[in-house]
C-alpha cells in the first residue's frame, strides 16, 4: 500500500462512526432511499461544544438527514468530571460510558463523533481557569487536525465566547473553535500535521447556535439570526427531526437526559460570528455537488439515475448502476469525499442486496498465544450476481482467497482457527493506556487524534465481486451469544493480558499500628499461567510474605492470596499496587466490565492500584442503613470504616424496621431518582424524631421528587465550590460534628479531589446550623455545604460536600469527617 492510500485509510478510520458489536443494520426501502439521496450531497458541518450532552441533537439530526450533510460533533472532553445517574462509575470509567453514549446518540441521529485529549477535570467557572488546567495549545492542535481532516464548510458552536455566562469549559470550547478555524487555514500553524492528503482547510463561516436560553433578560430577538426549521417530518425515516433528536438525547442516560419526542414546527437560531458574507442562508455559495471530486460529474449522474430508478419492491435492480459508480469513484483522485462516499456507496449496495455479512469470534477476549475460532456468515438476499472473492482480518495475519458464489438467499460460511499474535496490543481505551495529567489525556500517537474510541481489535474486510466490480465491505469481529430473555447479544472482541490482578479494596485504612490482611485476587486470562504475586507498598510499610507462587490451570480460573501488611508507626498515606510476574513479563492490570443495555459492553483493564493510609479514625455506632440514589460507593467506604451496611428495601419501610439503624445515609441524588422516597418520607422523619440520624447527600433542585425532604424548610441552589483546595472556614467549632469522635481541623480538608462540593442549599430554616464556609476565588462565601439540625431526639444532616468523590479517592480527612457525621447523636 502506498503512502497516500495509507493516510486515506487512517482518515477513513478516524471518520467511520463505530458500530462495534451493534446488531447488523437491516434497512428498509425508505431508509435506502434516504441514503441514496444523501449520496448526491457533498458538504460537511462540524458542531463544537465541551461535553457529551452539550450538542443540539435536533440540529444535528436536521443537518445529517434533511440537508444530508456529513455532520459531526466535536466534544472537547469525554465528560469524565460529571455525575453518573445510572451507576457508581466516576472519572475515567464515567468518561468511557459517556463516550459510548455519544456514539449511540450519533448512530441515532446520523452524525459522527470526535474528541480532543482534554480531560473533563470537573466544573470550571471561567475559561481562564479552564485554560490553566488544559494544555490550550494541544487542545487547539487536536481541533485543527479534526478540521483539516473532516473539512467542514461550516462550523457551529453551542456556546458563545462571553465569560461568566455558563460553565468555563463551555466558553472555552467556543473560544477555541474560533481560534481553530483561523489556524486550520494557516500553513504555519501545526505544520507537522500537513502532508499527503492532509492540507490546510478554510472553513467558509462559523455560527453560534443561540437560543432564548442565553438571554435571560428577555432581549432575545429571533429576527437577528439565521432561522432554520428543524421540526420537519422525514417521510423516508418515518419521524420528525425532533423525534429523532429525543431518541438521540435519551442515549445520555448517565446524565438523566431522557427526552420525550415532539412534533410540529421548531426553530433553531444561528448567529453569524466569522467567515464570508451570506444572505441569511448558512450554506450560501457552498458547492454541495459532485463537482467537488475529480470526475465527480459522471459519478453524480449515475447516482441520480439509480435514485430515479429505485423500486422499493425490488431495490436490488439499481445495484449494477451503483456498482459502476463505486468503481469510478474508487479510481478517482484522493479526497475526503472520496473516502466517505466509497464507504456510503458500499453500504447502500449492501442494503439493496440485503447482503448479510457477519464475523464472530468464539470468545469475547483472548490474550497472546491463545487459540480461538473465527467464523464468517454471508447471505446474499437478492438475485444479483455476487461472489465472495477474498477476505482479510486486520489486526491479524488471517487472509485468503474464497471465490465463494453467493446465490440468492443461500447461506455461506467461513471458519478459521486463529492464534493471537505477539503484536496484539491489549484493548485498553487508547486515552487510558498511559498516564496523563489533571487536564489532559496522553495518546499513543498522531493517528489517534480526534478518534472516539479504539479501532476494533479485529476488523474483517470481505471483498465481494458484484456485477463485475470488486466492493470492499468492512465489519468488526465480535462475540455473539444468545440470552434467554434478550435474545441475540453482541459485544466487542478484545485483546487482553494473560493474567489479571485485583486488590480486594479500593481504599485500605489502618486506624492503628496493628497489621492487617490484604487480599489479592489473581485470574488467568489464558489456558495456563504460573508466576509470583507481589504487592508494592509505600516506604516504611512492610508485608509478609514477600510473594506468593501461584499456578492457574484453565482460562478464567482464580485464586486469592493474602499478605499481612504492617503500617508505619507514624501516620502516612500512599499507593499500594499488585503485580503478577513470570518469564513472559510483569502484569499489573485488572479486568472490569461496564455493562448497560444502551451501549456496547466495555471491557477495560485498569492498573491494579489502591490508596493505603494509616490515619487516626474513630467511629460510633455499627449498623448503617443505605438508601439507593443515582449510584455511589458510599456503602463500600462505610464498610472500610468498619460499619455494617444494609441497603434498605424501599418497598418495605416501617417505623419499627428503621429503629435498628444507628444512622441512615441517602445516596447521591436519591431525591431526584428514588421515586419511593416521597412515600416513605414520613417514616424517615419519624425515625429522626425518635433519635435516629439521617444524612442526605447532594441533590439537584431540577426534578426534585420531594420538596420537603428535611424536617424544616431548605432550598437547594446551583451553588458549588469547584476548587478542591479552596480555603474552608469553620463556623461552628464546638459542634459535635467537628469534635466527636474525631477532632476535625483545617488539615482534614487537605488533599481533596476535583471539588469541595456542589448544589449547596442557599436558604434554610433557622433550626439548621451551618458548619462550614468556603468559596471559589473572587466569589462570595457559601455556607450551605454542611447543615445539621436537631429534630426531636435525633439529628438531620444535609451535605453537598463531594464525599462520593473523596471517599473512593481515599482522602483521609473526608473519612474522618464522614465518620463524625454518621456518629452524630451516639453516646
Amino acid at each position: 500500500m502506498n503512502n497516500t492510500k495509507s493516510v486515506l485509510a487512517l482518515i477513513l478510520a478516524l471518520f467511520t462512526l463505530s458500530a462495534t458489536a451493534q446488531p447488523q443494520p437491516r434497512k428498509g426501502s425508505g431508509e435506502i432511499l434516504q441514503d441514496l439521496k444523501k449520496l448526491n450531497v457533498l458538504g460537511s458541518v462540524l458542531y463544537i461544544a465541551a461535553h457529551p450532552d452539550d450538542e443540539n441533537t435536533r440540529l444535528i439530526a436536521w443537518l445529517a438527514n434533511e440537508k444530508k450533510l456529513e455532520t459531526a460533533y466535536l466534544s472537547i472532553t469525554r465528560g469524565d468530571g460529571g455525575q453518573n445517574l445510572i451507576g457508581p462509575e466516576i472519572r475515567e470509567e464515567l468518561g468511557i460510558i459517556r463516550t459510548q453514549e455519544l456514539l449511540a446518540a450519533r448512530r441515532t441521529d446520523g452524525g459522527n463523533q470526535f474528541f480532543t485529549r482534554a480531560n473533563d477535570f470537573g466544573y470550571s467557572k471561567t475559561p481562564d481557569e479552564t485554560f490553566t488546567i488544559w494544555d490550550r495549545e494541544t487542545v487547539l492542535e487536536d481541533m485543527v487536525y479534526v478540521i483539516r481532516t473532516w473539512q467542514p464548510d461550516v462550523i457551529i458552536t453551542r456556546f458563545n465566547t462571553t465569560p461568566g455566562t455558563t460553565h468555563g469549559h463551555h466558553t472555552a470550547s467556543a473560544i477555541l473553535a474560533e481560534e481553530a478555524m483561523i489556524a486550520a487555514a494557516d500553513p504555519n500553524r501545526f505544520p507537522r500535521q500537513l502532508g499527503f492528503s492532509i492540507t490546510t482547510w478554510e472553513v467558509k463561516r462559523l455560527f453560534w447556535n443561540t437560543s432564548s436560553w442565553f438571554f435571560r433578560n428577555g432581549e432575545f430577538d429571533p429576527k437577528k439570526y439565521v432561522q432554520v426549521e428543524v421540526g420537519a417530518y422525514n417521510q423516508f425515516l418515518g419521524e420528525s427531526y425532533s423525534e429523532i433528536a429525543s431518541r438521540s438525547r435519551t442515549m445520555h442516560k448517565s446524565q438523566g437526559f431522557g427526552s420525550t419526542g415532539s412534533r410540529g414546527e421548531a426553530q433553531d437560531y444561528l448567529s453569524p460570528i466569522m467567515g464570508e458574507m451570506y444572505d441569511m442562508n448558512m450554506f450560501t455559495g457552498i458547492d454541495q455537488s459532485w463537482n467537488r471530486i475529480e470526475g465527480g460529474k459522471e459519478i453524480g449522474a449515475l447516482i441520480k439515475q439509480a435514485t430515479e430508478n429505485f423500486n422499493p419492491e425490488k431495490p436490488w435492480e439499481i445495484v449494477p448502476t451503483l456498482a459502476e459508480a463505486y468503481n469510478k469513484l474508487k479510481f478517482s483522485g484522493p479526497s475526503f469525499y472520496r473516502s466517505r462516499k466509497l464507504d456510503q456507496l458500499a453500504d447502500v449496495i449492501k442494503s439493496c442486496m440485503g447482503l448479510y455479512i457477519d464475523f464472530t469470534a468464539s470468545t469475547y477476549r483472548a490474550s497472546i498465544g491463545e487459540k480461538l475460532t473465527i467464523k464468517g456468515e454471508f447471505v446474499n438476499r437478492s438475485p444479483i450476481n455476487a461472489t465472495a472473492k477474498s477476505y482479510v482480518i486486520r489486526g491479524s495475519r488471517l487472509d485468503g482467497q474464497l471465490n465463494i458464489q453467493l446465490p440468492n438467499n443461500e447461506e455461506r460460511n467461513l471458519e478459521e482457527e486463529y492464534t493471537v499474535e505477539a503484536k496484539a496490543e491489549i484493548s485498553q481505551p487508547y486515552w487510558l493506556r498511559n498516564p496523563g495529567t489533571l487536564g489532559m489525556y496522553s495518546i499513543p500517537g498522531k493517528k489517534y487524534i480526534g478518534k472516539a474510541e479504539n479501532d476494533p481489535a479485529l476488523l474483517a474486510v470481505l471483498r465481494v465481486e458484484i456485477e463485475g466490480v470488486l466492493v470492499e465491505l468492512e465489519t468488526p469481529v465480535v462475540y455473539k451469544t444468545n440470552d434467554p430473555v434478550k435474545g441475540e447479544v453482541r459485544r466487542p472482541f478484545v485483546f487482553s493480558p494473560p493474567a489479571f490482578v485485583k486488590l480486594n479494596e479500593d481504599v485500605f485504612l489502618f486506624t492503628s499500628n496493628e497489621p492487617k490482611d490484604i487480599e489479592v485476587q489473581v485470574k488467568s486470562g489464558t489456558d495456563s499461567i504460573s508466576g509470583k504475586v507481589k504487592i508494592n507498598l509505600p516506604d516504611g510499610w512492610k508485608s509478609s510474605p514477600e510473594f506468593h507462587q501461584v499456578t492457574l490451570k484453565g482460562k478464567d480460573t482464580e485464586k486469592s492470596v493474602k499478605f499481612k501488611v504492617t503500617p508505619t508507626q507514624n501516620g502516612s498515606e500512599g499507593g499500594i499496587s499488585a503485580v503478577f510476574e513470570n518469564e513472559k513479563g510483569v502484569f499489573n492490570r485488572g479486568l472490569k466490565e461496564i455493562a448497560y443495555d444502551h451501549i456496547p459492553t466495555q471491557t477495560i483493564f485498569p492498573i491494579c492500584e489502591a490508596k493505603i493510609a494509616r490515619i487516626d479514625l474513630k467511629k460510633k455506632g455499627n449498623l448503617i442503613g443505605y438508601i439507593a440514589g443515582a449510584g455511589d460507593e458510599i456503602p463500600t467506604a462505610l464498610a472500610t470504616m468498619g460499619y455494617k451496611v444494609e441497603t434498605i428495601d424501599m418497598n418495605n419501610v416501617s417505623k419499627e424496621g428503621l429503629k435498628k439503624y444507628d444512622a441512615i445515609v441517602a445516596g447521591i441524588r436519591a431525591y431526584n431518582t428514588n421515586d419511593r422516597l416521597p412515600i416513605v418520607q414520613k417514616e424517615l422523619m419519624e425515625y429522626v424524631k425518635n433519635g435516629g440520624t439521617y444524612i442526605i447527600q447532594y441533590n439537584t433542585s431540577h426534578r426534585l421528587l420531594e420538596d420537603d425532604f428535611g424536617p424544616y424548610p431548605i432550598k437547594l441552589s446551583r451553588d458549588r465550590v469547584t476548587v478542591e483546595g479552596a480555603p474552608v472556614k469553620i463556623l461552628s467549632p464546638n459542634h459535635p460534628v467537628l469534635n466527636t469522635p474525631n477532632k476535625i481541623t483545617s488539615k482534614d480538608f487537605e488533599g481533596w479531589v476535583q471539588e469541595r462540593g456542589l448544589y449547596f442549599p442557599n436558604e434554610w430554616d433557622e433550626n439548621y446550623t451551618a458548619i462550614l464556609e468556603m468559596a471559589d476565588p473572587e466569589e462570595s462565601d457559601k455556607q450551605g455545604s454542611l447543615l445539621v439540625a436537631d429534630y426531636g431526639k435525633g439529628k438531620f444532616v444535609y451535605t453537598g460536600l463531594s464525599f462520593f468523590r473523596e471517599l473512593p479517592a481515599g482522602v483521609p480527612g473526608a473519612y474522618r469527617l464522614f465518620a463524625n457525621i454518621v456518629s452524630l447523636g451516639k453516646n
